[in-house]
């Protein structure tokens, strides 16, 4: 692989990956909220911390963005 190959691929990935855990880190803040409004709240949106849901939220998006990048890279070699 040639340097700006590697460098695009890096890119691809470092974009990817950041997007996914902002996305999914606020749809997890997004859904503890809810949880809290909701009239009849579960017994895990009481007991799970909203920092942790994020957190966890983050680390998925994280690892789909990866995994997103790889996709999109792999299929334009296949196609390129």
């Amino acid at each position: 692989m040639s340097r700006t190959k590697d460098r695009s691929f890096l890119i691809m990935v470092s974009v990817c990956s950041v997007t996914g855990a902002v996305l999914f880190g606020t749809a997890g803040w997004a859904e503890s909220n809810t949880c809290f409004q909701s009239e009849y709240p579960t017994q895990e949106c009481l007991t799970k911390d909203p920092t942790t849901r994020t957190l966890e939220g983050m680390g998925f998006g994280l690892v789909a963005g990866i995994g997103a990048a790889l996709g999109a890279t792999w299929q334009a070699k296949r196609k390129g």
